[in-house]
């Protein structure tokens, strides 16, 4: 029988940690500026051949699991055009349906973005917003809403891309990374360097743009670095915060700068009407444009094991639908794990040796910012602070997935570091 799922419970308690949702921004870069890479399937079957990074079974199309006796089925209820359960520190592939389908991504790329960008900038980093940062957000683009003429700290601007999905705060921080060109050459190279191979930015944000695409399986591989990034942890998982508003005079002529309050948009970690949060949900990032219908990939923790999945585009037209199929893998998953045979690996970043350590390049992408020797615990809300109020997590066991250093293991796993725990 599959686990429950849980709602949130109040809090009082803040600490810090894992991962969050996105939608998109429109700018498109020039061809010149993007990795020579895949192009996306036109059709409405997978190719019949497609990359064989992670194993040769993940280039086939259709279902790949391998069931034995007393190994439960697959839940026959998900319609996604690709998916992928996978554990998130062997980086055993535990099952998989068209795992490298080149797909639109939509906001499931603000994964990336954060992941190539997190490092360059500290929090406490200011920037007053011009009307050239914001010029080319695209029409029907999620905002958190940022002003013109208003400064903000580069930690509010990631409040915004993690908890709203806001193409205007990924505009912004592309701006403070010289612009959006280099933005993207600068994702298109770190692609690259995790053996994202099926992944070709256009726009920074995810928004559509003609051949920007990516897959299930290279999704959960940068779901997988961003995680052992410190900041990245924190912001994802990241429940609601107060963001800054316009600056204005109140009744008595004084200076004042509003706030308002913002909530995260996985609905696996807030829940909605129809959804409930999931039991020992951490985190990360959601999408939906028009090319790429709904995209997610999130990972949880139960009974000390960490699973990440990410559902590309579910044909079910229902509410919520993503969550749904998400969540009947991660059951799925956890009732299964240590019982199946895995059909494939998340591969290590190229910078790391075959033995599992580091082996030339940047070895610090695994670590990032404070993600070496660090403990961190589930946030419920912005490490600025809303009051003391905010959504704890409800996790069965008491358990969450979090990441505190930059540990290797041997025969090409690139796990997780060690688990922190938090107790009811």
């Amino acid at each position: 029988m599959p686990a429950p799922r849980k709602t949130a419970r109040r809090s009082l308690a803040l600490a810090a940690a894992v991962l969050s949702t996105a939608a998109p921004l429109a700018l498109t870069a020039p061809a010149a500026h993007a990795a020579p890479s895949p192009k996306a399937s036109p059709s409405a079957t997978p190719p019949a051949r497609m990359s064989v990074v992670g194993g040769a079974r993940l280039g086939r199309p259709g279902t790949q699991v391998n069931l034995a006796s007393g190994v439960p089925v697959l839940p026959k209820d998900v319609t996604a055009r690709s998916w992928i359960v996978a554990d998130a520190e062997s980086g055993e592939v535990l099952a998989a349906h068209n795992a490298h389908w080149r797909l639109a991504p939509a906001s499931t790329l603000k994964m990336l973005f954060a992941d190539t960008l997190l490092p360059k900038f500290p929090k406490t980093m200011t920037h007053k917003v011009t009307p050239e940062d914001l010029a080319g957000v695209g029409a029907g683009s999620s905002l958190v809403g940022i002003k013109e003429n208003e400064t903000y700290t580069v930690h509010d601007l990631w409040l915004g891309v993690f908890l709203r999905s806001g193409n205007d705060a990924v505009h912004v921080l592309s701006s403070m990374n010289e612009g959006v060109d280099e933005t993207v050459r600068d994702m298109n190279a770190h692609a690259q360097e995790l053996q994202a191979l099926d992944t070709r930015v256009v726009s920074p944000d995810g928004y559509d743009a003609p051949g920007q695409v990516s897959s299930a399986y290279d999704l959960t591989l940068i779901a997988r670095s961003g995680l052992q990034k410190k900041d990245f942890r924190e912001y994802c998982s990241t429940v609601r915060a107060e963001f800054p508003g316009e600056t204005k005079k109140d009744e008595k002529g004084r200076t004042v700068r509003e706030s308002f309050e913002i909530q995260n948009t996985n609905r696996l970690l807030t829940g909605d009407y129809d959804t409930d949060v999931y039991q020992g949900i951490a985190g990360v990032k959601n999408g939906n444009t028009t090319n790429a219908g709904a995209t997610f990939t999130g990972v949880a923790e139960r009974d000390g094991r960490v699973l990440l999945v990410t559902v590309m585009n579910p044909q079910k037209q229902e509410h919520n639908e993503v969550y749904k199929e998400t969540a009947r893998l991660f059951d799925w998953g956890f009732e299964v794990a240590g019982k199946v045979e895995p059909v494939g690996e998340l591969v290590p970043p190229r910078s790391v040796g075959t033995d599992g350590k580091p082996g030339g390049g940047d070895s610090g992408e695994a670590g990032g910012t404070g993600a070496v020797g660090t403990q961190a615990a589930v946030s419920a809300s912005a490490a600025s602070g809303t009051g003391g109020m905010g959504v704890a997590l409800a996790v069965a066991g008491g358990a969450l997935a979090l990441l505190a250093g930059g540990v290797f293991l041997v025969n090409r796993r690139w796990p997780l570091p060690d688990l922190v725990r938090r107790r009811r």
